[in-house]
């Protein structure tokens, strides 16, 4: 594996042979080492980018207290089969104060965008300077941050970036709590709470299955199994995967999305439901994750 700093050294490394490219922000999870499965058998080389986006932060302390370690992250890269990891410092990312950001109306609006603004006008902003810069041929991005992933399809719709966007299943520790950086800050009480949000999902997803339709009663499931676990919901939101705006009947390909905090700990999570009762609830571990063997 190559760890390489500047755009333009990707792009010498990655001439002629396709490429998938792995955005993250670093401290990396099984979540992540997923993704780059995904990405393998897609391409012919595996780009991973590694870069904490200040954009997308709207409580500088969240950014503070993000966990980075680049030789954790290279080692479990190398090990993932990453080709290329991509780690450029602040300058080659933003080499003057951005002028020039990227809004996706709408899209980006209610859920996540409206209790964080800014938020996705950062990822955005920065998924569009790694489009640019390395000129991949296919992005993987998680379905567990189901909201960014549609935003980022449709920004690489508007702006004809001739690049092909993958969404890949949630990848979800033993116990059922989908794999977040944000889990190494959990004491072991708040973690035992924090299964309210995946509990309530895969009640609801159960509930589709047996033919409930109906937004407020999907969304009353997981809010309830929240409240009972001893979390604080944010909101639970019914939503058209591609426009992430709330529907108030499962007639669509959607997601059950919620964000609570538990502790002193914001997490978000989802399912992906289909109208004929489907649904994409993620995969499980057989083992324990990366974060908490680390």
């Amino acid at each position: 594996m190559r760890v390489l700093n500047t755009f333009a050294a990707v792009r010498g490394e990655t001439e002629n042979t396709s490429v998938a490219l792995v955005p993250t922000m670093g401290y990396l999870h099984d979540g992540h080492v997923s993704l780059v499965g995904v990405a393998r058998e897609a391409a012919d080389t595996v780009v991973m980018s590694l870069f904490v986006n200040p954009l997308q932060f709207n409580e500088p302390a969240d950014l503070e207290r993000y966990p980075r370690d680049l030789v954790r992250d290279s080692e479990i890269a190398d090990v993932a089969g990453v080709d290329v990891l991509f780690a450029p410092s602040m300058s080659e990312m933003y080499p003057t104060p951005p002028r020039t950001l990227v809004r996706v109306a709408g899209v980006a609006d209610g859920m996540e965008g409206a209790r964080r603004p800014g938020h996705f006008e950062g990822v955005a902003t920065v998924v569009a300077k790694l489009f640019a810069g390395i000129r991949p041929d296919v992005a993987v991005f998680g379905r567990k941050d189901a909201q960014q992933l549609a935003v980022v399809r449709r920004m690489s719709t508007d702006l004809s970036f001739p690049v092909e966007i993958v969404g890949a299943s949630t990848v979800r520790s033993l116990d059922g709590l989908a794999v977040s950086s944000r889990n190494v800050f959990l004491s072991e009480p708040d973690r035992v709470a924090a299964l309210g949000l995946s509990s309530g999902l895969f009640a609801a997803a159960e509930a589709a299955a047996e033919g409930e339709r109906t937004a407020a009663r999907l969304e009353s499931v997981v809010a309830s199994r929240v409240l009972a676990a001893g979390g604080e919901v944010e909101y639970v939101t019914l939503a058209d995967a591609h426009e992430a705006e709330p529907i108030g009947t499962l007639d669509r390909e959607a997601f059950l999305a919620v964000a609570a905090r538990v502790g002193d700990v914001r997490l978000i999570d989802n399912v992906v439901l289909w109208p004929d009762g489907s649904s994409d609830t993620g995969v499980r571990l057989d083992e324990p994750s990366i974060l908490r063997r680390s």
